[in-house]
């Protein structure tokens, strides 16, 4: 590591030569006002002009995201003339912003007004002509309101950099200039996977999930017997809405908040998770036994079947026939459940509260009904939308003494369920049970299966089962799954076994989780962008090591389910009620 020296308003210091003014500044102790304080959501070509200093010899004020430093340099964040340009800079965004602070859902995290009060920003300071807005909504899962829109293109270079799209990108010239996909269309028409990671970096309301906490409400006033139910990701982010350190396992709080919200029943989708390996190993089991098509590729990451759908519609096969397993959980409960309490299939709510915002847009797939035609989750509220109906119904979350899931039926699960949130979890989860019906064996190597786990785009292992070798891979984000679908495209893949996840990091980072700014968390250690996701998984990997029962196979109330109502894993009832079929979308978008 090269060092230069610098002085920041008169005091010297020695940093990075490879930094930027506004990374080492940051080092040095300063904050400067700016729109890139979320470490990755990285603007584009400094277009918001924010962050303006003074550099001795420079010709004018330049942006200190994008200015290198170098050996000598003078700088000055405190002078009349950058703090009078940041605050003026400020004010042009304003004058272009629909100012609906009050009402606007991204109001405790916005960035633009932290940035406004920051700089001293004054009102109407520049008032006329506004941008034409574009209002999109026809998305089940995402919103786009131009009008909120700051132009600072983190979501462009987030689509583009973690998913290796890139269908969003600056549209027209000028004072006409906005963001979103080509020829401004709605996300509902173009290839998007509704993972929601555009939403997770925009600083604004200009890009957010498409709410649905008004039909939970309608549910109830109609009398619905409303039943709610977890991803195992969200009891390791919802703290952090309430003030927690990333990383706090919450379940029994929010076990008792959703409890004093009113639903029938509180489930843990981990039971479905449980319910998911018995039939995704099964499926597995039965493609390598009898020659069926390899390698199997998971199906729970919504996000995920949708890059599959539109880009890779020839390689279908590969996906296991599995629902995700909030959609299973929501089948069985209006199935199963339903039966056992003699209520209508039709007079049951289901609310799946996910890490995700892509589970919004699957919840609508015509693929994703079963009993009457009926959908299995009528209605998907994220991480954050949770933590919004806790603050409405004046519940003080941190003050909430701990509760224990509903226990009938389906609310026990195991250490495998837990982890199926974090990159990893679900190859670990599946491998557990798959070495048990091969072997007839549990093998406690595989309780902290340290191959597949890690926070990298791709990793590899090879497990030797009886006389098996089985090659696996675990891959998040679909920039890293691409190369890998290329191969099984090719017809060079070498694995038996793919888990891919849209989100990098999985569940623990999807669109739908809590906003993670290092501008807003101060005290948080979240410069690296891996930390915060390496502390929510070890949330998920904790529980899984307190629980007294670890692999999905030794689930009793999963056992019960087979034997009193799906007879085994495979069989034509779980297949009529659990599986699914995927279509190729790619050629409606050409």
């Amino acid at each position: 590591m090269a060092l230069v020296n610098i002085k920041i308003d008169g005091i010297e210091y020695k940093v990075d030569s490879s930094l930027t003014v506004l990374e080492a500044a940051k080092q040095c102790g300063y904050n400067i006002p700016s729109l890139c304080s979320f470490n990755h959501g990285k603007c584009s070509k400094a277009s918001c002009r924010v962050c303006l200093v003074e550099v001795k010899g420079a010709r004018g004020l330049v942006a200190s995201c994008v200015y290198p430093v170098n050996d000598g340099m003078e700088i000055s964040i405190n002078s009349q003339k950058a703090t009078e340009a940041r605050r003026v800079s400020v004010e042009l965004l304003l004058s272009n912003h629909n100012q609906d602070c009050q009402s606007c859902r991204k109001n405790q995290n916005c960035e633009l007004l932290r940035v406004a009060q920051l700089v001293g920003a004054r009102e109407g300071m520049f008032k006329g002509e506004k941008t034409p807005t574009t209002y999109d909504d026809l998305s089940p899962s995402l919103i786009r309101d131009t009008s909120k829109c700051v132009l600072c293109g983190r979501c462009i270079e987030q689509c583009k950099s973690v998913q290796g799209i890139g269908i969003l990108g600056f549209e027209n010239r000028g004072f006409k200039t906005i963001v979103g996909p080509a020829y401004n269309k709605s996300f509902n028409n173009v290839a998007c996977l509704q993972c929601g990671q555009c939403v997770t970096v925009c600083p604004t309301g200009a890009l957010m999930e498409k709410g649905e906490i008004d039909k939970v409400d309608s549910a109830f006033k109609a009398g619905k017997f409303v039943v709610v139910q977890t991803a195992p990701a969200v009891r390791a982010a919802l703290g952090e809405e309430f003030g927690m350190p990333i990383g706090t396992p919450v379940t029994g709080k929010m076990v008792t908040a959703l409890k004093r919200l009113g639903f029938a029943r509180v489930y843990d989708t981990n039971f479905a998770a449980d319910l998911t390996i018995m039939e995704e190993a099964n499926e597995l089991l039965e493609r390598i036994n009898n020659g069926g098509k390899l390698p199997m590729i998971t199906s729970c990451s919504p996000g995920w079947v949708n890059y599959a759908e539109q880009y890779y519609g020839d390689i279908l096969g590969h996906l296991s026939t599995c629902k995700s397993p909030h959609e299973m959980e929501g089948a069985v409960i209006k199935s199963y459940f339903a039966e056992k309490n003699g209520i209508k299939p039709e007079d049951i709510f289901v609310v799946s509260i996910m890490p995700c915002t892509a589970k919004k847009f699957e919840k609508e797939r015509p693929e994703c009904r079963g009993v009457n035609n009926l959908p299995d989750v009528d209605a998907v509220l994220t991480t954050r939308e949770l933590a919004t109906y806790i603050r409405r119904a004046g519940i003080e979350f941190n003050r909430l003494p701990n509760s224990e899931f509903d226990q009938d039926i389906m609310g026990e699960y195991t250490g495998a369920g837990v982890i199926f949130g974090a990159t990893g979890g679900v190859m670990e989860a599946a491998l557990r049970t798959a070495y048990f019906w091969l072997t007839g064996e549990n093998a406690d190597s595989l309780l902290k299966c340290e191959p597949v786990r890690g926070l990298e785009g791709v990793k590899e292992a090879s497990f030797k089962i009886k006389d098996m070798d089985v090659k696996v891979a675990v891959v998040s984000s679909m920039k890293a799954a691409k190369p890998i679908l290329d191969d099984i495209r090719a017809g060079k893949s070498p694995y038996a076994f793919i888990e891919i996840m849209g989100c990098p990091g999985g569940c623990i980072n999807g669109g739908g989780q809590p906003y993670v700014r290092s501008c807003m968390l101060p005290n948080e250690d979240i410069d690296i962008e891996d930390t915060y996701r390496a502390k929510r998984a070890a949330a998920l990997y904790s529980e899984d090591e307190r629980q007294t029962v670890r692999r999905s196979h030794e689930n009793t109330q999963v056992q019960a389910l087979y034997k009193e109502y799906l007879k085994k894993p495979g069989s034509h009832k779980a297949h009529e009620l659990l599986h699914t079929s995927y279509n190729d979308r790619g050629h409606k978008l050409k």
